[in-house]
């Protein structure tokens, strides 16, 4: 149990924030945009390095959705450091992409962790969890696609009212 005062919730003084790393898992990529998604896709090799993520996500994903946007594109991620490695910054550069620049651990802004937290929820109330890796990998590719668009879409064009909740407390945690 948890007890504080009514209202104060998003208090700083009533906030720990803890990084979570180990255990078995995967290291997955999806995009996300109004009305479309890209598929999951799941690293082999478990991990990823700027290179990895040249070759299988930029490449055959953002490089496609780009294009099919215009120069109108901006691209987001988690700025996480294979995300910003020299490679990547070259790569997007030479493929005129043009990402959003933003504050490290942001995860009130970005979208996205908002659907990993969805997908998580959605493999933990499965009557049986996955065994081994193979299901895991299974069931997150099942889930992914049967993600309503209309939450994806909302996550999307929730991105202004993040901003100026997160302009309004200084940086500080909001109510997302």
């Amino acid at each position: 149990m948890i007890w504080r005062e009514v209202g104060t919730r998003f208090y700083l003084s009533n906030i720990v924030e803890k990084d979570r790393y180990g255990g078995p898992g995967v290291m997955v990529w999806g995009g996300i945009m109004l009305n479309v998604e890209t598929d999951l896709h799941i690293f082999d090799t478990g991990s990823v390095t700027g290179d990895s993520y040249c070759q299988e996500v930029i490449l055959p994903h953002v490089r496609v959705f780009r294009g099919a946007i215009g120069a109108d594109f901006l691209f987001m991620d988690d700025n996480a450091r294979p995300h910003r490695t020299h490679a990547v910054q070259q790569l997007l550069e030479s493929e005129d992409i043009t990402r959003l620049d933003w504050p490290a651990y942001s995860p009130d802004l970005n979208p996205i962790e908002h659907v990993w937290n969805v997908l998580g929820r959605r493999i933990a109330s499965r009557l049986h969890p996955p065994g081994n890796i193979q299901e895991l990998k299974h069931m997150l590719s099942e889930e992914w696609a049967l993600l309503p668009q209309e939450l994806l879409d909302s996550l999307v064009l929730s991105m202004g009212r993040r901003c100026d909740a997160t302009i309004a407390v200084r940086g500080g945690h909001i109510p997302y």
